[in-house]
């Protein structure tokens, strides 16, 4: 194998490193509870047979209600074991999950419904998830009672065979299945005869290009190289590359598989073998009106000599597999499809009409005679009759209600109340569709539930995938809107207590520079020069804070020159203070001493002490908003006071 970095993994602990390495990336979603095993124990024996029996279905029903089961009865010595296979989920949307708690419930319907505890103990023995853990544990309960085995219905299942048809075919809507998809196995092949390097590389190129941001390893497998035998599965004709792709990035980010992404990824492929010589395209199957695929579900394989041979695993598969099997034309019967064909139908006219080659022209002609074919082909399978009965146009509504709720263009994401409605508009039609049709169209009618629940099991997963990216972007979104909080915050602190500040130093500031402009016009008397001085000093402790970012002293220094020359004093005597802490203790030492003995040198009026105090009071007021105002508007009161003093000592 081959990682995406392009390292080689051989081995079982490579394997197991890579499973470690990506745990991670791994949702360790637990897979629903589908198929409930159940034992119960019967104290006293009925002395007649058919009264044993009745007692026991009585019991079972009373105990799992309205769903699905079967189960047999063994005779022990005079008491009586009932073992049982039961769908948790019942008809009416309760699932039950087959643990203690369950078990509680089941034991409270019993009472209620007249079994007596001492009569009957009731308790789960276990439970599994899908079609084949059903289909698996119902052959496992036919085998061990030797087909001595009675559904919900009445019905008696006699053989294996019996017991996959109940599954597969009537269980497995009821089922509402869901498996963890923590991992994607994706598989890319081209026909017998491809250059095996050419593909690989194709290969390599689309993985990179496709899931770059995931995790993945590959294979390429070819018959030369292929350690497996042919009669297990290996050495196969085609060179294919199977893939297994981690579905949740390093981001967060998860694949979306909806049928869009499926098409990209072919026509992506095809295009990366394609610019290395090899001629492929992308098809879809409605342009040359072909067979819908079956599922890995509806096949088994029974021989790999060659081309793979299947048998099929119920009457309606048999059917599908024929008709791919042998590529019978078949068109798609949707409004949307119906108007693709018709576009295909027109591009095919023009080649057959205008290609030169003769080759182009005769399978176009081929094309369109297919295309033809398909238009009518339905109609005329056995088993699948016109609808030409009583309720023929109640059937028609409903069948093209369900064909527009599952229109495979129309995969629009949905909320998850949307997706819900949805879902319920789906099975209530599908309820009215199949409690109208004839009985001769039951099998057909299998085919239509299994792509109307499949068409909304690919809704489910999109309605996943988007709340999964909606909750990364909410989470995304509270921690950005928490950072902004938080600044916000301190932004709302920082300009409370940075107003405070700078408005002390500014009053200071300003109070000397009215002293000064009332002391008269003589420069050179002893009490200006002291306030010149003092000013100087105010406006150098103002410039220590503009320096410092504080905005409101910033904001003034636009229009104030005085102050913007303080403030890159500041700076500068900043800068000199970051080089003399770099060269070391006793220079730092010597330059607090010579800023001291600066400060000494001035002397300091009472107005200067005052603001020093005011500024000492601010470095150390508490944060409470309430103080803040307070002080400010005491602050403008006493600037007020100062100013109506000055003037009348004027």
């Amino acid at each position: 194998m081959e990682t995406q970095s392009g390292q080689e993994l051989r081995g079982r602990d490579a394997i197991a490193a890579l499973s470690e390495d990506w745990a991670h990336l791994m949702g360790n979603r637990t897979e629903s509870r589908d198929i409930g095993l159940f034992c119960i124990d019967i104290a006293h024996r009925p002395e007649e047979a058919q009264a044993m029996h009745d007692r026991a279905y009585f019991i079972v029903k009373s105990a799992v209600g309205d769903r699905s089961f079967a189960f047999g009865v063994e005779d022990r010595d005079g008491t009586l074991r009932i073992e049982g296979v039961v769908v948790l989920r019942s008809r009416d949307g309760e699932r039950l999950t087959a643990d203690a708690k369950a078990t509680e419930i089941v034991r409270t319907r019993m009472t209620r419904a007249g079994v007596d505890a001492s009569e009957a103990e009731f308790r789960f023995t276990g439970y599994g998830n899908g079609v084949e853990h059903g289909t698996a544990r119902l052959r496992t309960l036919v085998a061990r009672f030797d087909g001595a085995v009675e559904t919900d219905r009445g019905e008696k299942i006699a053989d294996a065979k019996q017991a996959g048809d109940l599954v597969q075919q009537e269980w497995r809507g009821e089922l509402h299945s869901r498996k963890s998809r923590d991992v994607m196995h994706l598989v890319m092949s081209a026909r017998a005869g491809t250059d095996v390097e050419a593909f690989g590389a194709a290969a390599r190129a689309f993985l990179a290009e496709e899931f770059g941001e995931h995790r993945y390893v590959f294979s390429l497998h070819e018959p030369m190289s292929d350690p497996k035998a042919e009669q297990v599965g290996g050495k196969r004709p085609h060179v294919h590359v199977h893939a297994i792709v981690a579905m949740r990035a390093e981001n967060g980010d998860r694949i979306e598989t909806s049928i869009g992404s499926f098409r990209r990824w072919r026509e992506s492929l095809a295009e990366q073998a394609r610019a290395r010589g090899i001629r492929m395209e992308m098809t879809d199957r409605r342009d040359q009106a072909g067979a819908p695929a079956y599922s890995r579900n509806q096949v088994r394989p029974v021989s790999h000599m060659g081309r793979t041979e299947h048998a099929a695993t119920s009457r309606f598969a048999a059917l599908r597999y024929e008709q791919k099997r042998r590529e019978v034309p078949t068109a798609a019967r949707t409004v949307r499809s119906l108007d693709y064909t018709e576009r295909v139908r027109s591009r095919w006219l023009e080649v057959a009409r205008d290609a030169e080659n003769i080759n182009a022209k005769s399978f176009a002609k081929a094309q369109l005679s297919r295309i033809g074919a398909a238009g009518s082909f339905l109609e005329k399978l056995p088993g699948v009759p016109d609808i030409s009965h009583e309720n023929g146009s109640k059937i028609r509504a409903a069948l093209v209600g369900l064909s527009e709720l599952v229109e495979v263009e129309n995969m629009n994401t949905m909320t998850r109340s949307e997706f819900e409605a949805y879902e319920k508009r789906v099975e209530v039609t599908l309820v009215e569709a199949e409690r109208l049709l004839p009985e001769t169209w039951r099998r057909r009618f299998d085919e239509i539930a299994s792509a109307a629940r499949d068409h909304v099991d690919a809704r489910r997963e999109m309605m996943e995938q988007a709340e999964q990216a909606g909750d990364r972007k909410r989470e995304n979104l509270r921690a950005r809107q928490a950072d902004d909080i938080n600044r916000s915050d301190a932004v709302a602190r920082q300009p409370l207590t940075s107003l405070e500040a700078g408005h002390d130093a500014m009053i200071a500031v300003e109070s000397y520079r009215e002293l000064i402009a009332s002391a008269g016009a003589d420069q050179g008397s002893p009490d200006k020069a002291s306030l010149q001085s003092s000013l100087s000093a105010v406006l150098a402790r103002a410039g220590e804070l503009g320096a410092a970012g504080n905005a409101y002293i910033r904001e003034i220094a636009e229009r104030d020159d005085a102050l913007r020359a303080a403030i890159e004093a500041a700076v500068q005597r900043s800068a000199v203070r970051t080089r003399n802490r770099a060269g070391g203790a006793d220079e730092r030492h010597s330059a607090r001493n010579t800023e001291n003995e600066i400060e000494d040198r001035e002397p300091k009026s009472e107005e200067l002490m005052r603001a020093d105090r005011m500024q000492s009071a601010a470095d150390t007021r508490t944060d409470h908003t309430k103080q803040r105002v307070s002080r400010l508007e005491e602050l403008q009161r006493q600037a007020e006071r100062n100013r109506d003093r000055d003037e009348f000592e004027r």
